[in-house]
């Protein structure tokens, strides 16, 4: 049975509009092998997406007794933002590193088992 991932993409802070066609390409082909090899290895993509950059994000901070912090990216401290995600299934931890390491970046990305909340008490 295949275990569930996502998987973030992080870079410094991009903006798709300022990639020239060929980087874009080049970029797409990557993410398109990516896919391709997590179903040759007969998983599946749960989900993806890229985000639009973070001139676009809002940050919700909660505060105790009080409304929520909105705040408008983009946010002063951050280095790197998160691009994009994938959630897919792999057979073992190992399958999912080796899958993962196919994903293009200018940054990295983090891995993480989803936790299946029904089996935590």
């Amino acid at each position: 049975m295949s275990d569930e991932y996502v998987l973030l993409i992080r870079e410094p802070n991009w903006d798709p509009e300022a990639m020239t066609a060929e980087e874009w390409q080049a970029g797409m082909a990557g993410h398109q092998a990516f896919q391709e090899a997590v179903v040759a290895a007969g998983e599946r993509i749960v989900a993806s997406s890229a985000l639009q950059p973070i001139t676009q994000a809002t940050k919700i901070t909660p505060r105790a007794g009080g409304d929520p912090l909105i705040t408008d990216g983009p946010f002063g401290e951050t280095a790197e933002v998160i691009t994009g995600f994938y959630s897919f299934t792999a057979a073992t931890p190992g399958q999912a590193r080796e899958l993962a390491a196919m994903v293009p970046t200018g940054g990295w990305v983090e891995l993480y088992p989803v936790l299946v909340l029904d089996t935590v008490r």
